[in-house]
């Protein structure tokens, strides 16, 4: 996979993630506060699972490739533990240029950075 696909998918992974953690903490609100059912655990939990794993595999492969240090490693796995933490992490990471060059100015060459 080339580097540029493998960190757009990291960035809509990991975007997915803290969406993924939303709609699992609903579901157990709607559980164990209000309950309701169990259908928001049962819909979001497998679905909370499988991109917990995509987005551990996937920041192993982008710290890789972008030849991240170990603490920028482990800060990106530990931040598929709290909630929302995995969107905090990609943008800290996007600023930060571990994603690549391009990922510090999103609209550089575009012609729409004069505006910022």
């Amino acid at each position: 996979m080339r580097a540029t696909r493998l960190t757009t998918a990291f960035r809509v992974v990991a975007f997915a993630e803290a969406l993924s953690w939303a709609g699992l903490l609903a579901g157990m609100y709607a559980k164990y506060v209000t309950e309701s059912g169990e259908l928001g655990v049962k819909v979001f939990g497998p679905i909370h699972g499988a991109v917990f794993i995509a987005y551990g595999l996937l920041t192993l492969l982008v710290a890789r490739a972008q030849r991240w240090s170990w603490p920028a490693l482990l800060l990106g796995l530990a931040a598929s533990v709290p909630p929302f933490a995995t969107a905090a992490f990609e943008v800290w990471a996007a600023r930060t240029g571990r994603l690549g060059a391009s990922s510090r100015h999103p609209l550089r060459g575009t012609g729409y950075q004069r505006g910022l």
